[in-house]
């Protein structure tokens, strides 16, 4: 299984923000920014800082995908 970050980046762009937007109002490194971009694990912190920050939850920035449907 594999972890989409697109719904998270599809919320930025209906805000008119970018990664450096949302790197700025979380705090978040840019070592984090880069893994979510490589479709990577990160921690649950960060997932929370993000749907604090965006107002919104979980399920409506991350997916699990599965291996059939990878790629």
């Amino acid at each position: 299984m594999a972890i989409s970050y697109n719904g998270l980046w599809k919320i930025l762009i209906d805000k008119g923000m970018n990664k450096g937007d949302l790197k700025a109002c979380t705090g978040l490194s840019n070592g984090t920014i880069a893994k979510m971009t490589n479709g990577e694990t990160v921690t649950l912190t960060v997932i929370e800082k993000i749907c604090r920050e965006l107002n919104c939850n979980i399920g409506d920035i991350v997916e699990i995908v599965p291996q059939d449907l990878e790629r």
